[in-house]
């Protein structure tokens, strides 16, 4: 009988067991043959391997039995390489293919099914230690077989948060896009940088025509535009715009030749504004907060008083950074009365509008943004109200001069050549600070192309009418206490617990007050029933944010919430 498989021990003292499709041994040299001559093996044909590091005899043999054969000196140690020196190539190809089929038939099944049932947990808690101790993440000198990989890729699935639940509240993003998925699939497939027209020309074309459609829902027929990996980042592009708006030599010559620098902006903001003064070295000094009124909106009269104290104090005013949407409160800053006080005073306003900036495509609730088209740059993330994945980032610029390639363009003569055969225009890496630049444009226009701009327009609309079936359903109830009636769709809420009611005069109760989040969180989390966000906020004491995202939600999913909030914090 055909001999069905080589176990055979390596230099490393680990065992190598090649796959019995091959009915081959591996042995060192021409004392393989010897030996094997002399052990009764008999029908035996040779071919010398040579690879890399590995010098043997490879042989089909037929036999009694299946021979042990101990491998000697001269032999390869790894054992993916000693099977690849045996495995025709097309097999191995064929190989790594089946093992992406595998993996993408497990993420249908165990994210895009599974996953965004509500059935199953959220997430499968673990503590980091436990959790270092269940998954095999040591990176080891041989390779692993493809089922091994599988079962790495199931417990990297089983042990992360499904953001596609519908009981995921946690971020400022959530659901899942079947189109937009598709759309990030194809993107890591094909690996481009979108840096040039050469690598990526559908892309470069693709990336405008998405940027202009944004733009013009902003209210700009012209501008500038680019895909940014974060809204942080756009922020800090955003204030380094401005910087050289005002101050070109900026760019060579640096800090040294400017004045102090003063930005401005809301006590409400997202704090990429204080890590862009840091990064860019304006310096957090150099960030003048302006007073919030009770509803988390920047006050125009408290700008102009901080406006005026900078100068006062010998800084020059060139940026004001409002918000459209805050992280916390939802909050949208009064953007035409900012406005008035910008161009009083020269200064560039850029309008943070990540997160609320998709309120721009519905009809109903673009009003919260009156006055956007006013602004100088815009940051906009449709990874999160759109739900086109993580990430997708835009900033948009009002300006035609070419302020951005001019801004950031470094002019490589290895990349941007300047004796190209095609339009130099289309190599539009060189806007960016980046040199490889990820595509982030493609998800958005799959997902445009496949549910159109009136499609989009209900799924901000609906989440919407979810925040206020939900915010009428909290009233009924006895245990919750709303911070503030929204206007957009963070919900942000106390529960109050049995124990505590009616007790809010007592000198301790918001102390206690501000561990009843926490501890909720811990038990819904550790359960995997949901996941939602909680945070203090001024003098406000921990309270949940509720953020409603997910278009596939229902009124039933919003009355689960509610229940699973009574049910986890009944005994506190």
């Amino acid at each position: 009988m055909m001999a069905r498989v080589l176990s055979a021990r390596v230099l490393s003292g680990a065992a190598v067991r090649l796959p019995i499709l091959y009915r081959r041994f591996v042995l060192p040299g021409n004392s393989a043959r010897r030996s094997m001559e002399g052990s009764g093996v008999h029908e035996i044909s040779f071919k010398t391997v040579d690879a890399p590091g590995l010098q043997a005899t490879v042989f089909e043999a037929s036999s009694g039995t299946d021979p042990h054969i101990e491998l000697g000196c001269g032999v390869h140690n790894n054992a993916t390489e000693l099977e690849n020196a045996i495995t025709p190539a097309s097999q191995r190809k064929g190989d790594r293919e089946q093992f992406l089929e595998d993996v993408f038939q497990m993420i249908m099944e165990e994210v895009v099914q599974k996953g965004t049932e509500a059935s199953g947990k959220v997430c499968d808690w673990l503590d980091p230690e436990e959790l270092k101790n269940t998954l095999d993440l040591e990176l080891k000198s041989s390779g692993e077989p493809s089922r091994t990989l599988l079962d790495h890729c199931r417990d990297i699935i089983r042990y992360s948060v499904k953001t596609g639940h519908p009981r995921f509240f946690n971020q400022l993003f959530a659901g899942l896009d079947c189109h937009a998925l598709a759309g990030r699939m194809i993107t890591e497939a094909l690996n481009t940088s979108q840096a040039t027209y050469e690598t990526a020309p559908v892309f470069v074309l693709m990336e405008e025509v998405v940027l202009k459609k944004l733009r013009q829902l902003v209210g700009w027929q012209t501008g500038d535009g680019i895909f940014c990996p974060g809204g942080s980042i756009s922020n800090m592009f955003a204030m380094n715009l401005a910087r050289y708006h005002h101050f070109p030599a900026s760019k060579q010559k640096g800090m040294k030749e400017l004045p102090r620098l003063a930005v401005f902006t809301s006590s409400e903001c997202h704090y990429s504004v204080m890590k862009g003064a840091a990064f860019l070295g304006i310096g957090t000094d150099g960030v003048f907060m302006v007073q919030a009124d009770d509803r988390g909106k920047m006050i125009p009269a408290e700008l102009e008083k901080q406006i005026q104290e900078a100068k006062s104090q010998g800084a020059v005013p060139f940026l004001v950074s409002a918000t459209c949407g805050t992280t916390v409160l939802g909050a949208f800053d009064p953007i035409s009365e900012i406005a008035e006080v910008c161009e009083k005073h020269g200064i560039w306003l850029h309008v943070d509008a990540a997160w609320g900036g998709s309120a721009l495509l519905s009809r109903h609730h673009r009003h919260l943004l009156n006055g956007i088209e006013r602004a100088d740059s815009v940051a906009w993330n449709p990874h999160k109200m759109l739900m086109a994945g993580l990430q997708c980032s835009a900033l948009l610029l009002k300006d035609t001069t070419g302020l951005m390639k001019k801004c950031h363009s470094a002019s490589a003569p290895y990349l941007f050549q300047t004796d190209k055969f095609y339009d130099l225009s289309y190599d539009t890496g060189d806007k960016s600070i980046q040199c490889g630049r990820r595509v982030d444009c493609l998800k958005l226009w799959l997902m445009w192309k496949a549910n159109g701009t009136e499609e989009l327009e209900k799924r901000v609309n609906r989440a919407f009418a979810l925040t206020r079936f939900m915010l009428e359903e909290m009233k009924k109830r006895v245990g919750f206490r709303l911070l503030m009636e929204p206007e957009f769709v963070n919900l942000c809420f106390w529960f109050i617990p049995p124990s505590l009611r009616g007790m809010s005069e007592c000198a301790n109760y918001w102390e206690k007050l501000g561990k009843v989040a926490p501890t909720i969180k811990e038990r819904m989390v550790r359960k995997g029933s949901m996941m939602v966000g909680y945070q203090p906020n001024g003098d406000n004491v921990n309270f949940f944010r509720q953020i409603v995202i997910n278009p596939e939600l229902t009124e039933n999913d919003m009355i689960f919430f509610l229940d699973e909030i009574e049910r986890l914090g009944v005994d506190l």
